[in-house]
């Protein structure tokens, strides 16, 4: 195991058990006391909260609100942190709200200029709306989950998903799209991709998609706009 894998390790048993013994992180990592030890002042170093507590019961622990992930967090794992809070503000009361935006702003600070530019450009690319409260809600199937890695890898690298797709009126057909946007009306998730064979921009609810492969081709963005008439149901973007 390496340094940096058997430091991951250590924050993991220290988030998990709370308050814990050097004698019991050696014998849990396989190491001895004096690696353990190096190992803690170098994620202090990092800074990482993790203070000692003498006496019965006590032990080391790692402060719950030392974090320090930004550093190692692709663009695609913010974003992925980000719309998942999105989502959920604009569909359920959500507790702490406030204090996940001041996280998620900490985190997108301490991330390098190309990647928050990186990250910016893909949530362009991302709609989240309100649906009609006059309209009765969708029934929305379970999305497969081979097919939500696949989406993500064509979303994010602009490459051309094959889908087999389908319809409302229960027809399946097999299309080929450029996944462009992610329009979230939920209790549906909708692809925005460009079927070239209809030479036209489609929804696609992601749930309805019963089978997906990754294509080697990618494609150029194209301009486009989502307005109300192209949606389900009327929405307000935010």
């Amino acid at each position: 195991m390496s340094s940096r894998s058997r430091q991951d390790e250590l924050l993991r048993l220290l988030r998990r058990r709370g308050a814990v013994t050097i004698a019991n992180l050696t014998e849990s990592l396989g190491v001895s006391r004096r690696t353990v030890l190096r190992d803690i002042a170098e994620l202090r170093e990092e800074g990482f909260v993790i203070a000692s507590e003498s006496g019965r019961g006590g032990g080391i622990y790692l402060d719950p609100t030392s974090i320090l992930v930004s550093p190692k967090l692709t663009s695609s794992e913010v974003f992925a942190l980000l719309i998942s809070v999105a989502v959920l503000k604009q569909t359920h009361p959500l507790p702490f709200s406030q204090m996940a935006d001041a996280g998620l702003k900490k985190i997108e600070q301490a991330l390098p200029r190309d990647r928050v530019l990186e990250m910016r450009r893909i949530l362009r690319n991302v709609y989240i709306g309100r649906p009609n409260p006059d309209l009765p809600l969708p029934v929305v199937g379970e999305i497969k989950a081979s097919v939500l890695p696949d989406f993500e890898t064509c979303f994010l690298q602009s490459r051309r998903l094959q889908i087999r797709y389908k319809d409302g009126k229960g027809q399946v057909t097999n299309r080929c799209a450029d996944p462009h946007a992610l329009l979230v009306l939920t209790p549906a998730w909708y692809m925005i991709g460009y079927d070239s064979e209809k030479n036209a921009f489609r929804h696609f609810r992601l749930d309805r998609i019963k089978s997906s492969t990754v294509l080697s081709e990618t494609f150029r963005r194209r301009k486009f706009s989502v307005e109300e008439g192209e949606c389900p149901f009327s929405t307000t973007f935010i």
